[in-house]
């Protein structure tokens, strides 16, 4: 097999980069290990920033995300039993924020792809990456069976923080930046009627709490947990009590209850890897870097990557640039490292914390207040939430 990009992993980075390719003429073949039924039915949340939603609708593939998608031009965040409002489109000029799942994303472009003919090979197994300190890299992998190998001219690794892309960089080209947070996040699926139209952020003395929306008839709800928990120690009813424990506000407010359809424990890290490119691999998404969800940064992130890649790309194939290539990791990072931080500041100044005594209590309680009474700090909050500018 012979194609111009080799795109390791079939999620949101990888079919993104392969159709905005696919635009501009240049070939590709995206290689995933998991079956079509599993990436389209594996459940993750989903925050689109502004820039994410008007790039899905340029290339043809938004009109379900606007039919189904759910626009939020604000958020609530919560604490000391006082629920205040940031309003997200007031303070950016018209800019809001969707909510529609990753897993919807994925099938769009999945969609999409196949219908302009694009190449997915689902379910290849044994995937390596080779030669891409070259001019001729390869990927080997196995599919139906049978051992196969692709050539192309540059190799995207898109296949995730466990994939084969960033081991495949000497340890000696790479470097790693980590922070393991002391909690994790215990979600819920429930059949219930939305408890807000809007994200309610929760700081409470028993942890954090976070209300979102996923259709009228299902909602998603977190509550911060040990990460080494177990699912099996939280009954429903122990879980709405909790919930309700920590969302209370003084006038009563409740959150709508109905039948739990699903429990997770997600873990929480930062993490880059720095270069993002070695060669002709570049990586891009989750491959890259991790974000804490608190922020809502994590499939946004890996959307403004493979914009940088696809634009670097086009440049070389069209017009023999290789400075747009040259410069991928440096452009991509300041990106990344501004949603590190950002995400890092609204999980420190949210969460519990192991250790946390009254005095750095009152510290979070005082960053809280001057987010809901400075009108500065609203907008730096805003504009990160709803996406910086694209370069």
């Amino acid at each position: 097999m012979r194609t111009q990009v080799g795109i390791v992993g079939a999620g949101p980075a990888g079919l993104l980069l392969s159709h905005l390719l696919h635009g501009e003429g240049i070939e590709s073949v995206v290689l995933e290990n998991r079956s079509r039924a599993d990436i389209e039915a594996t459940i993750r949340a989903g925050v689109l920033e502004q820039g994410t939603v008007d790039l899905l609708k340029a290339i043809g593939v938004g009109e379900r995300m606007v039919r189904e998608g759910s626009v939020h031009h604000g958020i609530e965040l919560r604490f000391a039993g006082r629920a205040h409002r940031i309003d997200l489109s007031e303070l950016t000029g018209g800019k809001a924020i969707t909510v529609y799942a990753q897993h919807e994303v994925i099938k769009d472009l999945v969609a999409a792809r196949l219908a302009a003919g694009g190449k997915i090979v689902f379910e290849a197994a044994d995937v390596s990456v080779h030669d891409f300190d070259r001019t001729t890299p390869t990927i080997r992998f196995r599919h139906a069976g049978a051992s196969e190998e692709l050539a192309c001219d540059f190799v995207a690794g898109c296949d995730g923080f466990h994939g084969v892309c960033r081991p495949a960089l000497a340890s000696s080209v790479r470097t790693e930046y980590t922070r393991v947070y002391p909690f994790g996040w215990f979600g819920i699926l429930t059949q219930a009627p939305p408890s807000s139209h809007e994200l309610i952020y929760t700081h409470h003395a028993r942890g954090f709490a976070l209300v979102s929306t996923r259709s009228p008839d299902i909602q998603r709800l977190y509550f911060q947990c040990d990460p080494h928990d177990d699912v099996a120690n939280w009954p429903d009813e122990r879980i709405w009590a909790e919930f309700r424990a920590r969302l209370a506000t003084h006038d009563g407010w409740a959150p709508h209850e109905g039948p739990i359809i699903q429990k997770n424990i997600i873990a929480m890290r930062s993490f880059v890897c720095e270069p993002m490119q070695h060669g002709r691999l570049f990586l891009a998404g989750d491959a890259a870097h991790i974000v804490p969800p608190t922020g809502a940064k994590g499939l946004n992130l890996a959307v403004a990557d493979v914009r940088v890649l696809a634009r670097a790309l086009v440049a070389f194939f069209g017009e023999d640039r290789h400075d747009l290539l040259d410069r991928y990791s440096e452009t991509a990072l300041s990106r990344v490292w501004r949603a590190e931080h950002f995400s890092w500041w609204m999980t420190s100044m949210l969460h519990q914390f192991p250790g946390n005594d009254p005095f750095q209590e009152r510290l979070q309680l005082a960053e809280l207040g001057y987010v809901t009474t400075s009108r500065p700090k609203a907008i730096t909050l805003a504009e990160n939430y709803v996406g910086l500018p694209f370069e």
